[in-house]
């Protein structure tokens, strides 16, 4: 946001307006010194109101009020009688000359005084919307950190109790207890730090051409998807796309488990991949209760879940969009015909379009 009050205007600002304060009177003598016999004194003092008015507003009130000095100065020296000397013949010009000068500086105060009001509503906007993410952060981080946390604690004060005797079956399923709990933790931590890096710019993208059926391969199975529970239809002969195969995984897993997340019970979700022009489309279709199109866009918002009580921070759709357009590519929500909500990435392939 730019700061509008005079005080923390930058130093360029400043100086245009300074340079509008001291220029613009003398700018304007070309086009006003020959309308001197049609246009009275009162058409030349609105004329320069505005130009106080515009140095007011590039360069705060400083400038301001050098301008009205300025313009009262060149309207008594070039528009009131006798011309060309700094006396004034006729009283009542003497009047509108003082008047000119009460009323740009009352301008100028009053257009500085509402440039701070706006500048601290926005501000006072902007620390309102860091607190309510700040808010959203603790809770999601609070809740959905300790839980792996608290879970491989249990497990590991009960490996280590010696009042309790386990058969080597309970010590294998506390073990993978405790390695799923931890495997969620540091999935919700890269996430973190990966949010943290794309919004900072700092995330490295190492593109290069890669097969997306190997990709998608990848990203399912390090999802843990169980047979059957995502229909795959891949159309053949597709060309590599240009991408971080890395991240292209992160990403179309986070896609396919946000989908699995709101598919119904016996119709898995669909991740359909073609050829669409110079790109490679991948779509991943769930037939789930949908989202509105008018808030579609605020699921790709860090910690938004939109009404979904489940766990996670809510920052598996913000990051897929993330790591997709890093690499070149888009990420798209629309309707599922029939209901339900479709993910439509597109990939880029490196041809010529």
């Amino acid at each position: 946001m730019t700061d509008m009050r005079s005080g923390n205007l930058s130093a360029r600002r400043r100086a245009w307006g300074y340079g509008v304060a001291v220029a613009g009177p003398v700018a304007l003598l070309p086009a006003l010194v020959p309308l001197r016999g049609t246009v009275n004194l009162a058409g030349d003092v609105a004329v320069y109101l505005v130009l106080v008015v515009a140095a007011s507003l590039v360069g705060g009130l400083g400038p301001a009020l050098v301008a009205s000095a300025v313009s009262a100065g060149v309207l008594n020296f070039f528009f009131t009688r006798p011309y060309h000397r700094l006396t004034i013949s006729d009283p009542d010009n003497v009047v509108a000359l003082c008047a000119f000068v009460l009323v740009g500086v009352m301008v100028s105060w009053l257009v500085d005084v509402a440039e701070r009001r706006a500048a601290a509503a926005a501000a006072a906007a902007e620390i309102e919307a860091a607190d309510r993410l700040r808010a959203a952060i603790l809770t999601a981080v609070g809740h959905d950190l300790r839980s792996p946390l608290a879970a491989a604690k249990a497990v590991v004060s009960g490996l280590r109790a010696e009042d309790i005797t386990l058969d080597e079956r309970d010590r294998r399923e506390l073990l993978e207890a405790a390695d799923g709990a931890l495997d969620r933790l540091a999935g919700l931590v890269d996430n973190l730090l990966d949010m943290s890096r794309l919004q900072a710019g700092a995330l490295p993208v190492h593109p290069r051409p890669t097969a997306v059926e190997d990709v998608l391969a990848r990203a399912l199975d390090n999802l843990g998807v169980e047979p059957r529970a995502v229909v795959l239809e891949v159309e053949e002969g597709l060309p590599d796309v240009v991408v971080d195969a890395g991240l292209l995984e992160r990403a179309v897993a986070n896609l396919v488990a946000n989908a699995q997340r709101f598919a119904p019970i016996g119709e898995p979700p669909v991740v359909r991949v073609d050829l669409d022009g110079d790109t490679v489309r991948l779509r991943v279709i769930d037939r789930g209760r949908g989202i509105p199109e008018a808030a579609r866009e605020e699921v790709f918002q860090p910690f938004q879940r939109l009404g979904d009580t489940g766990t996670g921070l809510g920052l598996g759709l913000a990051l897929a969009r993330g790591l997709v357009e890093a690499m070149g590519g888009s990420v798209t929500p629309t309707e599922t015909p029939g209901g339900g909500l479709t993910m439509v990435v597109t990939l880029p392939t490196g041809r010529p379009a």
